[in-house]
């Protein structure tokens, strides 16, 4: 516990009745030096006083908020089923309780249905939540481009000619496939021993184009419980949706798209669910959007 400091003695003066004017004037001056030293080093210390007092008040402000923060129950996740015109129906995470309840006009306007929501005890919605999104996907954005262009790549211009055609032209002149009346394709596989340049090649469309480029290796879908693979698969195409147009690139891709046998194995059955994942949503009922996907590997011959 810090103590005030001590104030400093009160200069005092005493004048002889029978000093000469020019002591007078003497010791008038020394009593103001020393009470101007006193006002000084008085000024300082309430100087500090005012910004301990300062340094004290936000704490407390701090302490006070923390207290409140204790004091206020915790909100439930829930999902917007259907809107009304003044009330949604509810569906509450983890029991899946379906609650039609009232909403305040403000937030009305700004809810749809699948929206996640925070809901107290009363099943009011405080707050709408952003969509989720793995945050795992979320870090496999790329935001600075890699320094390899199409130059940098020698003795394969045919395969630099097919993955433009590929995975740029779609995006960047969607009209030619139009007109010619064909869907574009979904991506490029590409194949061939290690060093023969497939993840430059990557880097290149990286560089070249102007659409977001999102990064990832097989083994990262490969997760320990069941349904995380393919959930993480939906997340990325999620992103990739948010932020289309966007190149999706999926390094060593034999991880999870090996050939499908009879295991009865959980972890071979888990990579095959997310297998399954990545081809609906490459090719499902759903339009993939300004998607192409670019996958490598070195192992050409395990692939389903």
């Amino acid at each position: 516990m810090s103590h005030s400091p001590s104030l400093p003695d009160r200069p005092t003066l005493e004048l002889d009745p029978e000093m000469s004017e020019s002591e007078r004037l003497t010791a008038l001056r020394t009593h103001y030096l020393e009470v101007s030293q006193v006002h000084e080093e008085l000024t300082e210390q309430l100087d500090a006083a005012r910004e301990r007092q300062s340094e004290l008040r936000n704490e407390v402000n701090d302490l006070q908020a923390e207290n409140e923060a204790l004091k206020t129950s915790s909100l439930y996740l829930a999902t917007v089923e259907e809107l009304t015109d003044d009330q949604v129906l509810l569906k509450q995470h983890g029991n899946n309780q379906e609650v039609l309840t009232d909403v305040s006009p403000r937030l009305h306007d700004r809810l749809e249905a699948g929206d996640r929501v925070a809901i107290n005890d009363s099943f009011a919605i405080q707050t709408v939540l952003d969509a989720e999104t793995d945050a795992r996907a979320q870090a496999m954005e790329i935001s600075e481009k890699p320094n390899v262009e199409y130059t940098d790549i020698g003795g394969l211009e045919s395969q630099v000619r097919e993955v433009r055609e590929a995975v740029e032209d779609p995006l960047t002149n969607p009209g030619k496939f139009e007109t010619v009346g064909i869907e574009p394709p979904t991506g490029v596989l590409l194949h061939g021993p290690p060093g023969t340049g497939k993840t430059m090649l990557a880097k290149a469309v990286a560089n070249q184009t102007d659409a977001t480029f999102i990064k990832m290796a097989g083994s990262e879908l490969v997760q320990k419980f069941i349904g995380e693979g393919a959930r993480l698969v939906r997340d990325l195409f999620e992103l990739a949706a948010e932020r289309e147009p966007a190149i999706i690139f999926i390094d060593e891709i034999d991880a999870i798209a090996s050939k499908r046998t009879e295991s009865k194995t959980s972890g071979d059955a888990e990579v095959q669910r997310t297998m399954m994942q990545l081809l609906s949503e490459m090719d499902g009922f759903d339009q993939r959007g300004d998607i192409s996907i670019i996958a490598a590997t070195n192992r050409f011959d395990m692939l389903d």
